[in-house]
Order: C-alpha cells, then sequence, then structure tokens
C-alpha cells in the first residue's frame, strides 16, 4: 500500500477555497498578520516596572467588610 503515489494529486477542498481566496486578494496574508499583531503579538515586559508596581500596591485587610 503506498497512499503517496495514490494521493499525489489530491487537492482538498478547503485548499482549494484558500489557494483561490487568495488569489483574488494577495495582500490577504498580510491582513491577517497585522490582525493577529493586534491581538497576540506584545511588548517585552519591563521587569523592573512591574516589580516596582507590585511593591508599591497597598495591603488589601482580609475582612474588607468591616469597618474599624
Amino acid at each position: 500500500m503506498k497512499f503517496s503515489k495514490q494521493q499525489s494529486g489530491y487537492v482538498s477542498e478547503i485548499s482549494q477555497f484558500i489557494a483561490e481566496l487568495k488569489q483574488k486578494d494577495p495582500a490577504l496574508e498580510d491582513k491577517q498578520r497585522a490582525g493577529r499583531a493586534l491581538l497576540w503579538d506584545r511588548e517585552p515586559i519591563d521587569l523592573d516596572a512591574s516589580r516596582r508596581a507590585k511593591d508599591s500596591r497597598v495591603k488589601q485587610k482580609p475582612y474588607v467588610y468591616q469597618s474599624k
């Protein structure tokens, strides 16, 4: 059983659809990268600034509804 020779010319419907979509809009991948950058790509964390923010936080009382 040699599947590679049997399936060598096969292209799925999804692959055909994506190839057709890319032909219609050549800038599609650039738009996808820009959208991904908006949601997922973040700048590196500044460890010093995060440490200072953590140290400057005011401690909360164990029971916040009790007034003394």
